[in-house]
């Protein structure tokens, strides 16, 4: 008799054991193309010069999602894909970030309004487009189990131009993938269904590392800036708090080199120049990129203020 309740009580235990571990369990991972996870970066606040860019266009370059009524200039993937960069560049507070893919809307609002708005240069433009993409499903069917695991691949490619120039300065492919798993035991549970997230997840893996590139590249790239005005009621340059000037920095002042012709590319190029002068930030007014300046005071050096086109304000 005891030898039978005995025999009930480990068949109990082991039969709560194996209804404990039933059921279905789900995991999603999102990898880059190198087998690193995908971790968003956290920025603190940056307190340097800033970068302007904009977005020039991020197209849709596969078959995916492409039917009959397909409209390329409303592509849900790439727009997705350039408000996935957008909001990856502005995390990371180094650049001043326009708008370029919805600018007829914004100009068409402005207009509404009886307003004008100022067209601002970029210093760098970068174009995007989404190179592969892909979806598969496996499974796995035991004797007390079931696996299904969903997968998205996605491929983008990037390139950033100088503006000034016209030059390609960084181009580069990045690969992401992000899959979710779900399994069920002995019947109990449900195997995850179609999970529309791993799209978004897999573009921005594949876009990560290249935001990490693009910042690296202009970051290295001198920051600019030019004289407003240089009279008896004072000196004033393009730029402000938005762009990182702040009351008590010192800028270095450069006088342009000479435009000469590089016969192995064809292209012309400004030759360095050299420093001429410091200026110390005083104060800083305006209220957006189009209005910002400073007024500065010279510190160091010489300027010829009826020349000023032939100097630039560099940071290196």
């Amino acid at each position: 008799m005891k030898l039978y309740k005995t025999l009930s009580l480990v068949l109990i235990a082991a039969s709560s054991s194996i209804l404990i571990s039933c059921g279905s369990t789900a995991q999603t991972t999102v990898t880059k193309v190198d087998g690193s996870l995908n971790q968003e970066v956290i920025a603190h606040e940056y307190q340097g010069l800033k970068r302007t860019v904009a977005i020039a266009r991020f197209s849709n370059e596969t078959e995916y999602a492409k039917g009959a009524f397909y409209d390329k200039e409303n592509d849900p993937l790439g727009k997705q894909a350039i408000d996935i960069l957008s909001a990856k560049l502005a995390a990371r507070g180094k650049f001043i970030l326009l708008e370029r893919a919805d600018a007829d809307k914004i100009q068409a609002e402005v207009e509404k309004n009886g307003g004008s708005s100022q067209k601002v240069p970029a210093d760098y433009l970068i174009i995007g487009s989404i190179t592969e993409f892909g979806r598969k499903t496996t499974g796995e069917v035991g004797f007390i189990s079931r696996s299904k695991t969903q997968t998205v691949e996605a491929g983008v490619s990037l390139r950033l131009v100088d503006v000034r120039t016209g030059q390609v300065i960084y181009s580069e492919e990045g690969k992401g993938q992000a899959e979710t798993n779900s399994s069920t035991t002995l019947g109990m549970g449900g195997v995850q269904g179609y999970d529309a997230t791993l799209s978004d997840k897999a573009i921005s893996a594949a876009i990560e590392k290249l935001v990490d590139n693009i910042e690296q590249t202009c970051m290295d790239r001198p920051w600019k800036s030019y004289f407003l005005s240089y009279d008896k009621d004072g000196i004033i340059i393009a730029g402000g708090t938005k762009q990182g000037v702040k009351v008590g920095s010192v800028l270095p002042v450069y006088e342009r080199g000479k435009q000469v012709k590089n016969p192995q590319t064809g292209m012309m190029i400004e030759l360095p120049g050299k420093k001429v002068a410091s200026l110390t930030v005083l104060s800083v007014g305006g209220s957006s990129v189009t209005d910002e300046y400073a007024i500065v005071d010279l510190t160091e050096g010489s300027v010829d203020s009826a020349n000023l086109a032939n100097y630039v304000i560099q940071d290196k």
